[in-house]
């Protein structure tokens, strides 16, 4: 059974910092990706790692502040945040995929999301 569970998530307030976790089981991921659903928003692409974690991809928003890895040894991928803005709230999602893209369609499997509030 895959399974993809994410950890990390919290209360930050504006300019601080959290780290994300997502830890996959039943399958190794050629590409991994975080993506995030603010409320009343449409999801939306964050951030993304091929296997070797040489390839990444980051959404303008981030770019600078967010950086995504991977311990293939572990399974896990990690999201760190930095500088974190209010904007940033929502609940964000990892996802294994074939190929590291912003489109979620290119991700099969998703996990249940962890939820990231930043206070101004």
């Amino acid at each position: 059974q895959v399974q993809l569970v994410e950890s990390g998530g919290g209360l930050v307030q504006a300019g601080g910092s959290l780290k994300l976790s997502c830890a996959a089981s039943g399958r190794t991921f050629r590409a991994m990706g975080w993506f995030r659903r603010a409320p009343g928003k449409e999801r939306q692409f964050v951030a993304a790692i091929g296997g070797s974690g040489g390839a990444t991809r980051y959404a303008d928003s981030v770019k600078d502040r967010f950086t995504i890895s991977r311990d293939n040894a572990k399974d896990t991928v990690y999201l760190q945040m930095n500088s974190l803005k209010p904007e940033d709230t929502a609940v964000y999602y990892c996802a294994g995929g074939r190929l590291v893209a912003e489109s979620s369609r290119m991700y099969d499997y998703w996990g249940q999301g962890t939820q990231v509030t930043v206070s101004s």
